[in-house]
């Protein structure tokens, strides 16, 4: 008796277009990338904070500041995110789902002593670049002083 596999996505055509989607390596996180790399920023590409269960798109270990690159759809953009109109039963939980792990992987990071940084994919890479910049250089003085400074809110964060 032979079992038939029920595709998740509500046509062949949804399908194609979601499995042509990048995990990795997306438009975003090359040209931010790139930008951080011209400034003279050296990073690791998706790694794990040593001790953390947390995958991280750009890592500068030695400042402890982690970055995520946010895709619009995917991680609810207030501004640009859309509900899903085809098979919102199973979009919008999962969207949720992505959402409240962003905020539990948040959570982890700073008890761990990290500045999580978020960029959406819209945001101008260059003033995203100058962001993490900051955000690097305060870790580096965290690294020289032994404390973290306070942050300023609207200066590193996107939530």
């Amino acid at each position: 008796m032979s079992t038939r596999y029920v595709s998740w996505a509500s046509s062949v055509a949804a399908r194609s277009v979601m499995r042509a989607n990048r995990k990795v390596n997306t438009g975003p996180e090359l040209k931010l990338r790139s930008a951080l790399h011209r400034i003279g920023l050296r990073f690791r590409v998706l790694s794990r904070p040593a001790g953390l269960n947390v995958k991280v798109d750009i890592l500068f270990p030695r400042m402890k500041v982690a970055v995520f690159v946010d895709g619009c759809f995917w991680h609810g953009c207030p501004e640009h995110g859309t509900t899903p109109r085809t098979n919102a039963d199973y979009w919008i939980p999962k969207i949720e789902r992505t959402q409240h792990r962003d905020v539990q992987n948040d959570k982890v990071l700073r008890a761990a002593g990290w500045e999580p940084i978020h960029v959406w994919e819209h945001e101008p890479v260059n003033l995203a670049a100058e962001r993490v910049a900051a955000a690097v250089q305060i870790g580096s003085t965290v690294n020289r002083l032994g404390r973290r400074p306070r942050l300023e809110a609207t200066t590193l964060r996107r939530r």
